[in-house]
């Protein structure tokens, strides 16, 4: 992929309204969330790209069997139809490429990170009409398939492979160190928690890349739009302005978010302040 290049200024502020105003919806479409996120990172996604990218969505939706029975009988046509069919699935090199948190980069490469997989078997799946929903295991996203009581995990990552308890288990003591797998892992993750946790990714790889803090301040300006998301969100965004020669909007961001921490953590709030104090001096 080319160097990752965001859109005009109108366009990013028509894009993060459009974002804002899905988030706020009373049932968030995931797959317009996560394509509008994309739009913000490629300013080549344009209207008939998003649409383009929904398309394929319900194509892939309809290459699959019609009802073929419970969830692991859905699983399993999931894992032939993207994973064997149509070579969707991630490896470690996906992890250093910003590409594989774009949908519709995913789309089109058939790679990417988990979470991104899984986006795309949630969104086929229920486009089929599959019980079908994300599971957000400490380290790594997978499908979920049925009620609890005989809920399916599916792995997109590994091409879709369904999952035994044990494999679950290995992913998450990989993530945590030990493989006790606590329910509360596997309830349904709600659409606003899998974008949240994209951004998170798209930040997570912006920071080891310091050259590309536009990215990293994008993404977190996209979190602050949600209706739910960390507070400390506002003093990472003020960060970043510093970072990028933006010294009193920071500054003026850092004072925000002391007023805030303050109701907490007088300490904290000091320091915070001297950083705003520090960054207004660096006009001088």
């Amino acid at each position: 992929m080319r160097p990752p290049c965001p859109p005009s200024p109108e366009r990013s502020a028509e894009l993060r309204r459009r974002f804002a105003e899905e988030a706020r919806s009373e049932r968030p479409d995931l797959s317009t969330l996560c394509l509008l996120v994309g739009a913000q990172a490629d300013r080549e996604l344009d209207e008939a790209g998003l649409d383009t990218a929904q398309v394929e969505l319900d194509r892939l939706a309809g290459l699959l069997p019609y009802r073929p029975g419970g969830p692991r009988a859905w699983a399993v046509a999931l894992r032939e139809l993207l994973g064997e069919r149509m070579g969707f699935g991630g490896s470690p090199a996906d992890y250093q490429r910003l590409e594989s948190s774009l949908l519709h980069e995913v789309l089109v490469r058939r790679r990417g990170l988990p979470i991104l997989l899984s986006v795309v078997w949630l969104e086929v799946a229920r486009r089929a009409g599959a019980p079908v929903y994300g599971v957000a295991l400490p380290g790594h996203f997978v499908v979920g398939f049925g009620p609890d009581e005989g809920q399916v995990l599916a792995d997109p990552f590994d091409g879709g492979r369904v999952l035994t308890g044990a494999d679950a288990e290995v992913l998450v003591a990989g993530a945590t160190g030990t493989g006790r797998l606590d329910p509360e892992m596997l309830r349904p993750a709600d659409p606003l928690e899998v974008v949240l946790r994209i951004l998170n990714n798209v930040r997570a790889w912006a920071a080891a890349r310091p050259e590309r803090s536009d990215v990293a301040l994008w993404a977190v300006e996209l979190s602050l739009l949600l209706p739910s998301h960390p507070a400390r969100l506002r003093y990472e965004r003020a960060q970043l302005l510093v970072q990028r020669g933006d010294f009193v909007p920071g500054a003026l961001e850092l004072e925000a978010y002391a007023e805030v921490v303050a109701a907490v953590d007088e300490g904290a709030a000091e320091r915070v302040r001297g950083e705003a104090f520090a960054a207004r001096a660096m006009l001088n």
